[in-house]
């Protein structure tokens, strides 16, 4: 198992950066994990949802939207099934989906000074080894780390395609433009970006002087919700994307990218196959898989190994280069500082 370092000097190519939760996690593990997130969600819109946890004894919102939607399909097929039934179970499923927002919402840390500044020096330190940047996360977290560029010198490829609204420069908000080359994209949408029918906006502190976490509290207050592909299946999700041209843009920018790709704070679930079925298939060359704690855990052993299939994946493919893996120990890219 080598270091991040050892890696990052060993990478060829241009190096990108796929992030998951654990990303967040290492920083606030007090507000990011499911079981955090479900100790502060009200569930009172969804009271039978709530008792699927304890039924399933699990606290992932993911695993029980996706057992909601198994059950919307499959309840219709017995004759006894009453449509009520059938229609309570898909409000619930969508129901869970708005007291993820909410709750993440709700417990994000107010202000970009509540992570102090030697964090943000780390953890631009690490970004700003790639080229591109993807990640799967709803939170603020990756965004302020991107704007905090007081802390250091640092010149890193921040794009993510929002603008100022053509026509509408004073707009209190920007907008995406669809002809713009970004280098950071939200896979699954993010707590700042809204779909307002007509344009993809993204809420920002320059604009109005007023917190961004603070605009979208408001937002959610008016019963506005923002992008977010919190579907439990991975086809679900991936039919989510397509609808979506700024999701599916994203979609197609990390299927295109060459060189080595680094992933942090993921353990390959199978709910994302929509994203990471596209390693074997697209053009990376060498995929880094960042480990953390014991290899040997039954979590970590599985992401091994699916990694490893990807490379098998690859070689069942005509004429198409080799797919070499590589692990790391994720504590050493030290991303929040120690």
């Amino acid at each position: 198992m080598q270091t991040f370092d050892q890696a990052i000097a060993r990478a060829k190519g241009k190096k990108h950066l796929l992030l998951g939760n654990g990303f967040s996690i290492a920083l606030k593990p007090d507000i990011f994990t499911y079981g955090s997130l479900f100790s502060k969600a009200d569930f009172s819109t969804a009271p039978h949802a709530e008792a699927l946890f304890d039924a399933l004894d699990t606290k992932d919102f993911e695993a029980v939207i996706r057992l909601l939607v198994d059950m919307e399909r499959a309840l219709p097929l017995y004759e006894q099934s009453a449509p009520e039934l059938v229609e309570q179970v898909r409000q619930d499923a969508e129901a869970l989906k708005t007291i993820l927002a909410n709750v993440i919402a709700r417990n994000h840390p107010d202000r970009p000074y509540d992570i102090e500044n030697e964090q943000y020096a780390h953890c631009r330190q690490f970004l700003a080894n790639f080229e591109h940047i993807y990640t799967f996360n709803y939170d603020l977290l990756l965004y302020w780390s991107l704007m905090h560029n007081e802390v250091d010198e640092l010149n890193i490829r921040c794009d993510d395609g929002f603008r100022h609204p053509e026509g509408n420069e004073d707009a209190p908000y920007v907008s995406w433009q669809d002809s713009n080359s970004p280098t950071v994209h939200f896979l699954h949408g993010a707590l700042h970006i809204f779909d307002a029918g007509h344009e993809l906006t993204k809420y920002t502190w320059s604009k109005t002087d007023v917190a961004i976490v603070d605009q979208i509290r408001m937002a959610l207050d008016e019963q506005k919700y923002p992008l977010f592909v919190a579907e439990g299946h991975s086809q679900d999700k991936l039919d989510k994307i397509m609808h979506s041209a700024y999701l599916h843009k994203a979609l197609r920018s990390f299927e295109s990218i060459g060189g080595s790709l680094f992933v942090f704070g993921h353990s390959f679930d199978d709910n994302d196959d929509h994203v990471l079925g596209r390693i074997p298939t697209g053009k990376v060359q060498d995929l880094y898989v960042g480990i953390y704690g014991d290899p040997e855990s039954t979590v970590n052993r599985r992401t091994i190994a699916k990694a490893r299939r990807f490379a098998e994946q690859r070689s069942e493919i005509p004429r198409k280069r080799p797919l070499e893996i590589h692990f790391y120990d994720a504590s050493t890219a030290n991303v929040w500082g120690d």
